[in-house]
């Protein structure tokens, strides 16, 4: 469990990555949504793990856009120790988050048995009319 701290400097780099991505990078390879979903910190606050969601037209176009973001990390790196407030600036991880991704399957798995649930009770039970 992240200590009080921790959960600070993780809301510090969250905004800052944000920040970054939408308003400082130029790179032509980063296309679509761009969000980072969450932050954690190694325990001595010296490392970051960044998990960047990537909403974009298909897979290929997704891995340029972390590729691109990747590349600039040094980039975000220098614009988060600008906005730091301690000794020393947490190395920054990138990872893609496939958390959506699979959040948004299981929702269309749950709306297809729903749909197949409600097209099963409506054939299995006759309409009368009174």
């Amino acid at each position: 469990m992240p200590t009080r701290r921790q959960e600070k400097v993780a809301r510090v780099v969250k905004e800052a990555v944000s920040d970054a991505i939408a308003n400082h990078l130029g790179d032509p390879r980063i296309e679509g949504l761009v969000s980072v979903t969450r932050v954690e910190m190694a325990p001595d606050l010296r490392r970051a793990d960044v998990y960047v969601s990537i909403l974009g037209k298909d897979d290929a176009a997704q891995n340029k856009t972390l590729a691109a973001i990747t590349h600039a990390r040094s980039r975000i790196q220098s614009l988060l120790a600008g906005r730091m407030q301690s000794k020393f600036c947490p190395v920054l991880r990138l990872h893609k988050d496939e958390k959506f991704k699979k959040t948004m399957e299981t929702m269309k798995l749950i709306e297809q048995a729903v749909s197949e649930l409600e097209e099963k009770d409506s054939v299995e039970t006759p309409k009368t009319d009174l």
